[in-house]
């Protein structure tokens, strides 16, 4: 999927700018072929005003309590692939070196269960998908339908023929 990103900022005199305007380039999985990650933007900390728009590092996939990302993901028509336990383990490797705590999250007996601590507003843009919670209770999503994800467990299936599209806004959550 090509996306691109226009980000804006301000200039020394406080005039708005664009100050970024490119194509993202989706970060892929060699063992989970069809997985895209399109990481747009995000923080580790509460962002401060005026900006002149450029990025605050934002290292790990997941943010921190009071951190954020955006960006989508696009999950492929569901194969077998990750049900193998030596892909599964490749795939696991893979995600650690390009997506720096995605790996952590995820449940190896329960493949895609994951449970992060944050808040997800999840929309689908394009294709179907079921999203998966405790004792296998699912919602099947079309096009326009959203999540608000809690820090829930769940895991997402794509049982139809075509790629599913979700754009994703992520924000960090203490725990109590």
């Amino acid at each position: 999927m090509n996306i691109r990103c226009v980000v804006t900022g301000r200039d020394p005199f406080g005039k708005s700018i664009f100050a970024k305007d490119s194509a993202v380039e989706p970060i892929t999985l060699a063992s989970a072929p069809g997985l895209e990650f399109h990481r747009l933007w995000g923080s580790d900390v509460i962002s401060t005003l005026p900006s002149d728009g450029t990025p605050l590092p934002h290292p790990r996939y997941f943010p921190p309590a009071g951190g954020f990302r955006f960006g989508f993901f696009t999950i492929p028509p569901e194969t077998k692939i990750l049900r193998d336990p030596a892909t599964l383990l490749a795939a696991f490797a893979e995600l650690q070196y390009k997506l720096p705590g995605m790996a952590e999250v995820l449940e190896p007996m329960n493949p895609g269960m994951h449970t992060t601590d944050t808040v997800d507003f999840d929309v689908v843009l394009s294709g179907e998908v079921f999203m998966e919670l405790d004792a296998g209770a699912e919602v099947h999503l079309k096009p326009s339908d959203c999540v608000i994800q809690n820090g829930t467990r769940h895991a997402w299936h794509n049982r139809s023929a075509f790629p599913c599209v979700i754009a994703v806004a992520l924000v960090g959550a203490a725990l109590r």
